[in-house]
């Protein structure tokens, strides 16, 4: 009897997302990833959970229909993760006229469920708080719903649900072979350990490693493929208001430029195609004056590619002849062999409904229950996403040393479990040892303990963003004590 049902190799944002599913359903699942979660392209996501409102202009009404439906059920089980914002669309006098920005946004709101997020409205921004930050030639905007999403601890914490529903996760995993007959059997070196591991079906979810391992590992065909990188830069805030802008470029392109991480400014995304090792994807010095000119366009402080404090890159996968939203599953198995399904491709909106879709392709092989990811919450999100800040005021009567920032984002990043973090400390110096202002030895050993950080760049930048502003020493300190603590 092999010793799993289904084996999933890759950590991304689709394999987590599948093994919590098929977990989920009764079955035995383990997941290897050679390095850290989400250390790919999940890490390089735009941050959106959306409708993709550019869609509606090539027609695709029904791909824009299930993508806003999704990012309705990601708000549900995910209100710690995935926040509403104003989305403030300025009209510009050299792109599309107000009236087709007006229509695409009335289609884009019928196309919508009616999830309690405000409608859309038209702003004049010479009198608005959005137009302080523009420069003085716009007059009007469009403003709209939709989300954005900590994309790194979306993976994390599906990871870790996935866990508790008796999947075996395993990070620092590298498959370096594999056998197919009627079961796979995959040689393993994890954590530096030679391991073998048997499983009647296998999922490969590498990401842009897909067709590298499928032709070096798996020894099977490798899919026809693409590889695309996708870039996005960090500078200092922009502007003060809480919406996300979006701006039109001359190629059509829309550019998004969100808040980040409370001092900052992200904006993106470009993409292109990419050759190369995906381990060493590097962002080039065009795309960040791409993303710079387009913000310069429309903001009065004039940034330049200087100004990016920090580059995010990933690549991924997609099929060759198009470059799909949702993703695409190839299920491959035939008489004497043990079936191979390969999932690739794909954002974050469409990331459950596509591990679902995918796990339900074995039902042909094994009896399991019935699909159930759309209603039940991820760990910490068993609240209405309309009571985080009452969430955050809990949290700061409770933790009263916790200033209100501080409160704020361990709510966004842990939800109701911030209480498995901060325990029954009743000041800061119960929580150990601080690094920087916010991080402290009782976050790192909870996060070395139940979400598998081992480096500190797992916990500065993969389960949180403190790398952003956490000075050397700091680090060289939390490097020491997470030896210490391992």
């Amino acid at each position: 009897m092999a010793d799993y049902d289904v084996a999933i190799i890759g950590g991304g944002l689709n394999g987590t997302s599948m093994a919590r599913d098929a977990a989920g359903r009764g079955l035995r699942v383990i997941l290897l990833e050679q390095g850290d979660l989400g250390s790919g392209a999940s890490q390089a996501s735009p941050r959106l959970v959306h409708g993709d409102l550019a869609g509606l202009e090539r027609r695709r009404f029904f791909r824009v229909r299930r993508a806003l439906r999704e990012r309705d059920v990601m708000l549900r089980i995910a209100p710690h993760l995935v926040r509403p914002m104003r989305f403030a669309l300025p009209a510009h006098a050299e792109e599309r006229p107000p009236w087709q920005l007006r229509s695409l946004l009335l289609l884009y709101e019928r196309l919508a469920s009616r999830s309690g997020l405000p409608r859309s409205a038209t702003l004049d921004v010479t009198h608005h708080p959005v137009g302080n930050a523009l420069k003085r030639p716009f007059g009007t905007a469009f403003e709209y719903s939709d989300c954005v999403v900590d994309d790194s601890r979306l993976v994390v914490l599906t990871a870790v649900d996935a866990a508790a529903r008796g999947a075996d996760i395993r990070t620092g995993a590298r498959v370096t072979r594999a056998e197919r007959g009627e079961t796979w059997r995959l040689v393993a070196i994890d954590r530096g350990y030679r391991r073998v591991i048997t499983a009647r079906s296998l999922v490969n979810a590498t990401g842009a490693w897909t067709a590298s391992v499928a032709d070096t590992v798996l020894r099977v065909p490798a899919p026809q493929l693409a590889t695309v990188q996708i870039s996005q830069i960090v500078v200092r805030r922009l502007f003060d208001c809480n919406n996300v802008y979006v701006f039109q470029n001359p190629d059509g392109q829309l550019i998004f430029a969100s808040p980040y991480e409370r001092d900052y400014t992200l904006i993106g995304s470009v993409s292109h195609p990419f050759k190369g090792d995906p381990a060493i994807v590097a962002m080039g010095v065009r795309e960040v004056a791409y993303l710079c000119d387009a913000a310069n366009r429309y903001f009065r402080e004039q940034i330049a590619p200087a100004d990016a404090l920090r580059t995010i890159s990933g690549a991924n996968s997609v099929v060759a002849s198009a470059r799909r939203r949702d993703g695409a599953a190839l299920l491959d198995y035939r008489r004497g062999k043990a079936p191979l399904l390969t999932v690739f491709g794909g954002d974050v909106t469409t990331s459950r409904r596509r591990a679902e879709r995918a796990v339900s392709e074995f039902t042909r092989f094994y009896p399991m229950t019935p699909r159930w990811t759309a209603t039940v919450p991820l760990p910490g999100g068993e609240f209405a996403w309309q009571r985080f800040e009452t969430e955050v005021d809990i949290a700061r009567d409770r933790w009263r040393f916790l200033g209100e920032a501080q409160a704020r984002r361990l709510v966004a990043a842990y939800g109701l479990n911030v209480k498995d973090v901060l325990g029954d400390a009743r000041e800061k110096a119960d929580l150990g040892p601080a690094f920087g202002t916010e991080l402290t030895g009782a976050e790192v050993r909870y996060l070395m303990r139940k979400e598998w950080a081992r480096f500190p760049d797992d916990v500065l930048w993969r389960r949180s963003k403190l790398g952003l502003t956490m000075p050397q020493a700091d680090r060289d300190a939390l490097a020491a004590f997470m030896a210490k603590a391992d």
